[in-house]
């Protein structure tokens, strides 16, 4: 059991962590791009958040624009938007066997290297997660979505150069966010849940596994999310060998935690646009209610959205989304 699994199985009641980062920028009088460019930044939104809320953990940002910056792609920034990768960087065979694993610490991956160093810091010591890519989203982002996807069909062998690539960086970045004292990554790999079964576990799972078997060990976890996957998905993700799985809202809960194994820890999946977003604090309140006694049977269930919370969430909302926690909910047992 790892650190974190048996933080999770430790805990006395329900666990609420959803990937909350953004949104701690308003309350530390910061911006989006303060938060993706300065680590200082960063760890004041955090410890924000964690004082505000009490937050079981501390987690680094899910920029999903990091990694294929750090390979040379152009990226987007806004004063209160997270940073998103335009254009595309590899086009074409030729580029795709040219394309050069970067350094850890090339770019703005060392914005996030440094701040988990910080949070790991911390007195209190409470379980850090790092966010990073997964290896097929990141060569969607580098490749392009749409071309990634269809490349998978057209062209499985330059899917696999390109895989190759964004792993082997993957797997060095991983690693050094373990040195840096994290207890964990929440790997985000949507893309792929664009993907057929079959070919998730192909040009997904497969490639995740190669970054589980590098880093996974009691004191570190990597925990998968995938907010596009849906059940027909899910002996494809648990090829990949991991002991943490991350969902979003297309997943049915009970259907996912009644095929993975106890020791397996399930998180999700409340809609961040829908749920968080978009609805009012007795609302937020009903949704929590209703995933908690839909899953009141798996001591392996964490709640948590389903993605990272917009940087513009209602405060009023995420009050709602932690009290309703203490709340009770009908059909509660024990």
């Amino acid at each position: 059991m790892s650190r974190f699994t048996r933080f999770v199985a430790d805990h006395s009641g329900r666990l609420a962590m959803p990937i909350l980062t953004f949104p701690g920028a308003a309350l530390a009088g910061a911006t989006v791009r303060q938060m993706v460019t300065d680590p200082a930044a960063q760890v004041a939104a955090q410890l924000a958040l964690r004082e505000r809320f009490a937050t079981p953990a501390l987690l680094s940002c899910m920029d999903l624009s990091v990694e294929a910056e750090a390979f040379g792609a152009k990226v987007s920034t806004a004063e209160d938007e997270v940073p998103t990768v335009i254009g595309r960087l590899v086009t074409n065979a030729v580029e795709a066997a040219a394309l050069r694993v970067p350094a850890i610490g090339a770019g703005r991956t060392g914005v996030y290297l440094e701040t988990v160093r910080r949070l790991a810091a911390l007195p209190a010591r409470p379980p850090v997660l790092a966010g990073m890519i997964g290896p097929f989203s990141l060569a969607g982002r580098l490749f392009g979505v749409s071309e990634t996807l269809g490349l998978s069909l057209e062209d499985p062998e330059l899917t696999h150069v390109l895989l190759g690539r964004t792993t082997a960086f993957l797997t060095a970045y991983a690693r050094a966010f373990k040195a840096a004292g994290a207890a964990g990554v929440i790997m985000a790999e949507p893309t792929a849940g664009l993907l057929s079964p079959r070919a998730m576990a192909t040009f997904s799972s497969a490639y995740v596994n190669q970054i589980v078997t590098a880093v996974d060990d009691h004191q570190f976890t990597l925990i998968l999310h995938n907010c596009a996957a849906k059940p027909v998905h899910l002996p494809a993700i648990f090829r990949a060998g991991v002991k943490a799985v991350h969902f979003g809202a297309p997943m049915d809960l009970p259907t996912a935690l009644a095929q993975t194994p106890a020791d397996v820890i399930v998180c999700g999946n409340l809609d961040p646009a829908a749920v968080f977003v978009q609805s009012s604090p007795g609302e937020v309140r009903a949704a929590v209610h209703r995933l908690l006694g839909a899953t009141q049977a798996h001591r392996n269930f964490v709640l948590s959205s389903g993605c990272d919370v917009p940087p513009k969430t209602p405060m009023a909302n995420l009050d709602a989304f932690f009290a309703a926690l203490a709340d009770g909910w009908p059909g509660q047992t024990g």
